[in-house]
C-alpha cells in the first residue's frame, strides 16, 4: 500500500501508514500461524501401539494437513492395511496410503485387527511405490512439507537416493536416537535406539541429509505413559479414533503379555515426536551435532549433522493433557475442502499383488 500527501503527512500520515502496516503484518502472521502444516507420516505401525496413537492424533489435529501416510519396514502391505482401515474408521479415506519398502514378512501384533481387511477395497488412493509417492508429494507441494518419521527410515534413505532435492522442500521430524539415557528417569547410559538400530545406514543417510532435522530421542520419549483420569478419558471416549485405538490395544496386549489396557497406555514414544510439530513448547530443544554409528548409536560429534534435539521436558503434564483432550474431544473429520468436494472417489493405484522385497542395502 502506497501513501502520499503534503508536508503535514510526514507526522500523521507516515505514523498511520506504519500502524496499518503493523496491523497487516500481524494479520498475515496470524494467518500463517493458523495454516495447517502439510504432513507426510512415515510409520512402521503394527509392532507397538505408539504409532497408532500418533495416527489418531494426526487425524484429530487441525494444526496439520496429512498429505500421505507411508508404511516403513517389515511387511509394508500388511501395515498399510492397518493404516487404511484406521483411516476408513475415521472417515478420512481422502488421505492416500503409500506402501513402503518391504524388508520382511512381519506385520506386528496388530495383525489380527486387519486379518479380513482387503486393501484393494480401500476407497481412497493406495500407491504401490510409497517412496515414489513420498517424493512426488514433496516435490509438487507449493509449501514446505514436514515429514514425521517414527520408524527405521528405510523409505527416506531410498527417497534421498532417488531424489536428493527433497531436502530443499521438506523438513524432518523423527522419533529416534538416544543421546544420554534410555528413558526420562533412567541413569545416564546411551543405548542403540530401536529405529536407528534396525537400519543404521538409513538413519545415517536420513538424519545426515541437508534438510532441517528435529529429533525426539529416548531421553524424552522413553518411559512416557498416560494414566489415571486422563487415560480414562481416552479409553472411554466414543470417538471413532479412540474406539479403533482401544480395539487394537485389546488385540495387541495379550500378544505381548500386557494386560493394562484398562489402566494406562503403553509407551508413547512417537506422540512425543508429533508434539514437536504442534506443541513444541512442551520440550526444551538444544542444537547438537550428532552422527549415527554402524551399531546404531547416535553420538555427539563435532563434525556431525546439526540436529534440534528435544533433550528434556518443560511441561510433561501439559503434554498428557494435550493428548487426552485432543483425542477425547468430539470427533469431526478434518478434510480439506477439495477432498469434501471429491467425496470418496478417486483413481485407485493398488492391485493386490505382493511387492518385490527391497532393502536399503541396494543403495549405491
Amino acid at each position: 500500500m502506497i501513501f502520499s500527501g503534503g508536508p503535514g503527512f510526514r507526522k500523521t500520515g507516515s505514523a498511520a501508514g506504519l500502524l496499518l502496516a503493523a496491523i497487516f503484518l500481524s494479520w498475515a502472521q496470524a494467518a500463517e500461524e493458523k495454516r495447517p502444516v502439510p504432513l507426510i507420516f512415515d510409520t512402521d505401525i503394527g509392532g507397538d501401539m505408539d504409532d497408532t496413537w500418533t495416527l489418531a492424533l494426526i487425524l484429530a489435529s487441525p494444526e496439520v494437513r496429512p498429505l500421505l501416510i507411508v508404511t516403513d519396514s517389515a511387511n509394508t502391505v500388511g501395515k498399510a492395511k492397518i493404516v487404511a482401515k484406521f483411516l476408513e474408521r475415521a472417515d478420512r479415506s481422502d488421505i492416500p496410503v503409500g506402501i513402503g519398502i518391504k524388508t520382511s514378512d512381519y506385520i506386528g501384533n496388530q495383525e489380527d485387527w486387519v486379518k479380513d481387511y482387503d486393501l484393494s477395497r480401500y476407497p481412497g488412493k493406495v500407491y504401490e511405490d510409497g517412496v515414489k509417492a513420498l517424493i512426488d508429494t514433496v516435490m509438487k507441494s507449493p509449501e514446505k512439507v514436514t515429514i514425521l518419521a517414527v520408524g527405521p527410515v528405510t523409505n527416506l534413505a531410498e527417497a534421498l537416493r532417488r531424489e536428493p532435492r527433497i531436502t530443499q522442500r521438506a523438513r524432518l521430524v523423527v522419533m529416534g536416537g538416544c543421546i544420554e539415557k534410555a528413558w526420562i528417569r533412567a541413569p545416564r547410559k546411551r543405548i542403540a535406539e530401536s529405529n536407528v538400530r534396525h537400519d543404521p545406514r538409513a538413519a545415517r543417510i536420513a538424519y545426515g541429509a541437508a534438510w532441517d532435522v528435529t529429533m525426539a530421542p529416548l531421553d524424552t520419549a522413553g518411559g512416557i505413559l498416560l494414566a489415571g483420569k486422563l487415560y480414562a478419558r481416552v479409553r472411554d471416549s466414543k470417538s471413532p479414533l479412540c474406539r479403533a485405538l482401544m480395539e487394537n490395544y485389546r488385540i495387541w496386549g495379550p500378544k505381548v503379555n500386557w494386560d493394562h489396557a484398562e489402566e494406562h497406555s503403553s509407551g508413547l514414544f512417537d506422540p512425543v515426536a508429533f508434539s514437536l510439530i504442534v506443541r513444541p513448547e512442551f520440550l526444551q530443544l538444544e542444537d547438537m551435532r550428532l552422527k549415527v554409528t554402524e551399531k546404531g548409536m547416535t553420538v555427539p560429534d563435532p563434525e556431525g549433522k546439526l540436529i534440534h534435539v528435544a533433550i528434556r521436558w518443560k511441561d510433561l503434564g501439559g503434554f498428557f493433557r494435550f493428548i487426552a483432550e485432543r483425542l477425547s474431544a468430539p470427533y469431526k473429520p478434518l478434510r480439506p475442502k477439495s477432498a469434501r468436494a471429491e467425496g470418496k472417489s478417486g483413481k485407485k493405484n493398488y492391485s493386490p499383488r505382493e511387492p518385490r522385497a527391497n532393502s536399503v542395502d541396494r543403495m549405491e
